[in-house]
């Protein structure tokens, strides 16, 4: 739970009031990489001894795992019952993304949670885009969703998010003002900081570039693959039915992204959700035995292993950069208005889709 220690070292450093990116701690020499508002709201876990705090880790992923199956069965349009829920959570946890994310002791979930909850509420719902803002304002990844609701016309809710986010980047520099200078100007430049590129854990586009070429900076071709992406995701997102559009921008954030790791991807679970509600139980299949297969750890990783690989173990290592650029074509096929089930969708202007409105809450 190496992710977890790096947490407690950032509230450490917070509430000690020592440099926040001058540490690194654990084996693998990790240093903080989320902006100082996510530091402040990890010195809770610097009350705990290490083991009680790992267990609590542990006990909220799985709570947090078991509302992300909730969430994304309402944002599906799929009946909510609890004995399906607590199984359909038991399988999920053997999903590679969250299972890592367990393992690392990490916030995935907890960030799913927060921007799939507030992206589901209805329109015009009170202060609608606050949650995704904070979301935004822990790891920056998530701020991809405003674009997509000022897009889409949701002008509110954007700039309520909007709003949330730069109130993170406030409270931060209040808070921390020499930490925030640091992670503003310099650190949020430093991707190398978060990890190399090249190894297999890393399921971005960049990630699948470096491997392919065998080079550990894949430069302009990555450069212009990711602009490309970008663009294409967000037009496809705009004119698609309102839960792909989701879909369709987290897929794409996790492509363009420099680092995307194999745990970031626990959207998977909404992906499957929506999958199995359009009747798509084959496809459903087929991406879970992709989140399930685990193929990236059984190709040669150890060392730089993994910049050494024969043409035929590529698609082994880089599964869900593959997979997402397929779901991107498949996505783009369907945009404008759709059928889901058999039922007219509209796509446009923010708003949702029936069963999405009927289960928001």
């Amino acid at each position: 739970m190496a992710d977890t220690l790096v947490y407690r070292a950032e509230g450490a450093a917070v509430a000690n009031g020592t440099d926040l990116y001058g540490f690194t701690v654990t084996e693998w020499q990790l240093p903080a990489t989320y902006p100082p508002f996510a530091a402040i709201l990890f010195v809770p876990t610097t009350w705990l001894p290490v083991a009680a705090l790992k267990v609590a880790f542990v006990a909220g992923n799985a709570l947090l795992l078991a509302v992300l199956v909730r969430l994304s069965c309402r944002f599906a349009g799929l009946p909510v019952r609890v004995p399906h829920v607590l199984a359909a959570t038991a399988l999920a946890v053997w999903l590679e993304p969250v299972f890592q994310t367990v393992v690392f002791g990490q916030i995935n979930l907890a960030l799913a949670c927060l921007v799939l909850w507030d992206l589901s509420r209805p329109p015009g719902a009170l202060g609608k885009g606050f949650a995704l803002g904070v979301a935004a304002g822990v790891k920056l990844t998530p701020a991809v969703f405003i674009v997509l609701l000022l897009i889409t016309g949701r002008v509110r809710a954007g700039l309520t998010a909007l709003a949330s986010f730069l109130g993170t980047v406030l409270l931060g520099a209040l808070a921390l003002p020499e930490a925030s200078a640091d992670f503003w100007t310099r650190r949020i430049f430093e991707t190398d900081r978060v990890g190399k590129a090249w190894i297999i854990d890393n399921q971005s586009l960049q990630g699948l570039f470096t491997r392919v070429l065998h080079v550990q900076e894949p430069g302009a071709v990555w450069a212009v693959t990711a602009a490309v992406t970008a663009v294409a995701g967000l037009w496809i997102a705009r004119r698609a039915p309102e839960r792909w559009g989701v879909l369709v921008v987290a897929l794409t954030a996790l492509l363009v992204s420099p680092i995307s790791w194999s745990h970031h991807w626990v959207w998977c679970v909404p992906l499957l959700a929506v999958l199995i509600a359009e009747g798509r139980r084959r496809a459903a299949v087929a991406v879970a035995a992709v989140f399930l297969a685990r193929t990236m750890w059984l190709v040669p990783h150890e060392g730089d292993l993994d910049l050494q690989l024969a043409g035929w173990q590529q698609p082994l290592a880089s599964p869900y950069p593959l997979l997402g650029l397929a779901l991107l074509a498949f996505a783009a096929l369907r945009t404008g208005t759709t059928t889901v089930t058999g039922t007219p969708v509209q796509t446009r202007r923010g708003t949702a889709e029936p069963s999405t409105r009927a289960g928001a809450r």
